[in-house]
């Protein structure tokens, strides 16, 4: 902004990179568990929560920046906005969905919650899917970013999938052997 290198548009200039930013992010913070298991580089969970946080700041801003300056921040424009329009509606849903998680992110929140807490900060995927979703609808062009987001999520969503199955896989031959 300083530069004045925001373009013609510089409202969706900021709504667009806030957003990316905000996708960015929370992808990246999905992909620090993968990253964790396959190198065994088990310091990098700490940076987890700091990158989630992040990534919610950005949404924050992204949705703050669609509030004033599409919006002018009228609430009922905005209701109309977000039944009106799919994409919005995806976006504003991944943006509530990531309201609870920020908020619980402390470590007391995590101690007062328990394993609560987990299925809860399960709620990221579901938001990351909106998200990616959102991003494409919103630009309307399925080649380029939007399609190498999708692929990244789809990745690190397919990592966990194939990590549960072969840990209860495991878990499954490990009880049957110690039965016998």
């Amino acid at each position: 902004m300083l530069a004045g290198s925001l373009g013609v548009n510089p409202a969706e200039t900021i709504q667009l990179q806030t957003g990316r930013w905000a996708l960015k992010l929370l992808l990246l913070s999905l992909a620090i568990t993968p990253v964790r298991r396959l190198t065994g580089w088990n310091v990098i969970i700490q940076f987890r929560r700091m990158v989630g946080l992040f990534a919610f700041f950005y949404a924050t801003l992204h949705f703050a920046a669609y509030f004033a300056f599409d919006l002018n921040f009228a609430i009922d424009t905005m209701v109309t906005d977000v039944l009106k329009r799919p994409f919005i509606a995806l976006g504003f849903t991944a943006f509530l969905l990531l309201i609870p998680l920020a908020v619980t992110s402390t470590k007391g929140w995590i101690r007062r919650l328990g394993k609560k807490w987990t299925q809860l900060h399960r709620l990221v995927y579901v938001a990351a899917v909106l998200a990616t979703i959102h991003f494409a609808w919103k630009v309307k062009v399925f080649t380029g970013d939007p399609v190498y987001y999708a692929l990244v999520l789809t990745l690190l969503l397919g990592f966990r999938v194939v990590w549960e199955v072969r840990r209860s896989r495991s878990s499954a031959r490990a009880a049957l052997a110690s039965s016998r």
